[in-house]
């Protein structure tokens, strides 16, 4: 695990080290990794197999709420396994061509999962401001189509990170402070000069999470104000209670990632490990607590998921 300094090296292996000053307590803290990732896969597989296995959950709502079940179990597996080898084996070695395809998929996976959030809104939109014209407006042509693009987008936009990364001599040190990989937190250990990546990695966060988060933004400001123009109080109850599940999903997701690049920028007081350890949970949190959000506020999933496990145990 020696680290040098000088151009003639170029490191094709790197050691990650979990959660540095922590690895007296990895077998402890790798417990919560576990139930959770754990928790993650069961929640969004039964989910996926709930919605197409039921042809009356074959609506627009639910076909997005499927694709965000499986990136969601995508998101978890780019990085737990890995984690949980770490704190059980301790096994931190991982080769250049591994760490890229890491968070090639960590970071592809997130903006797929941000760009279906923002089509669960559009959803939202057509279902409280045009009712009569949902289910011409959004067919399943048209939800195939937009998932694709939401994939082809999150890939397109990742993908010349893979070239920006191979492209850089690994010189400084291939110790690197945490649980996965990143694509800044591998670059910065290189001795060459890092700004297009650092540039490239700014312009695919405008253009595509604070893109998604404006425009959701946005689609809610129209819902909101097609609901206070409902005339009955039941009828707008209604339709906030159809949002609310979409709203809680929405915090959950975004919420902990900006809070934990927030404590990065402002923070610089708070130690290492805690860093680490938002990083971990804003990967975790989405994956383990949108099943739960979306059986425990759905009737039509709750009353599927009652009775898959009544029909088991008789």
């Amino acid at each position: 695990m020696a680290s040098f300094n000088h151009t003639s090296v170029n490191h094709m292996v790197f050691y990650l080290l979990g959660i540095p000053g922590r690895e007296d307590l990895h077998l402890w803290i790798s417990i919560p990794f576990f139930v959770s990732y754990v928790l993650a896969l069961l929640g969004n597989g039964l989910l996926i197999f709930i919605i197409l296995t039921k042809s009356s959950l074959h609506e627009p709502l639910y076909l997005f709420l499927c694709m965000l079940a499986a990136v969601d179990i995508v998101f978890a597996t780019t990085t737990e396994p890995k984690a949980l080898a770490i704190f059980w084996c301790n096994y931190r070695e991982i080769s250049l061509s591994g760490c890229i395809a890491q968070l090639y998929f960590q970071h592809s996976s997130f903006i797929s999962e941000s760009g279906i959030l923002l089509m669960m809104a559009f959803d939202r939109y057509i279902a409280i401001c045009y009712p009569l014209r949902y289910f011409t407006i959004l067919t399943h042509s048209l939800i195939g189509k937009t998932g694709l693009a939401v994939i082809l987008r999150a890939h397109c936009t990742i993908l010349p990170m893979i070239f920006l990364l191979k492209r850089l001599t690994f010189c400084r040190t291939n110790i690197l402070p945490h649980t996965f990989c990143e694509h800044i937190g591998l670059a910065k250990y290189a001795c060459d000069d890092i700004r297009i990546n650092i540039w490239y990695g700014f312009f695919v966060l405008m253009s595509t999470v604070i893109l998604d988060i404006v425009l959701i933004f946005a689609s809610y400001v129209l819902i909101l104000h097609a609901i206070f123009c409902m005339p009955s109080r039941d009828a707008r109850s209604k339709a906030l209670n159809t949002c609310g599940s979409h709203i809680c999903v929405i915090i959950l997701f975004y919420g902990p990632g900006i809070f934990s690049v927030l404590t990065q920028r402002f923070g610089r007081n708070i130690p290492l490990h805690v860093h680490i350890l938002l990083a971990n949970v804003s990967m975790l949190a989405p994956p383990v607590l949108n099943p739960i959000i979306y059986g425990v506020k759905t009737k039509q999933i709750r009353d599927q998921v009652i009775y898959v496990f009544s029909a088991k145990q008789k």
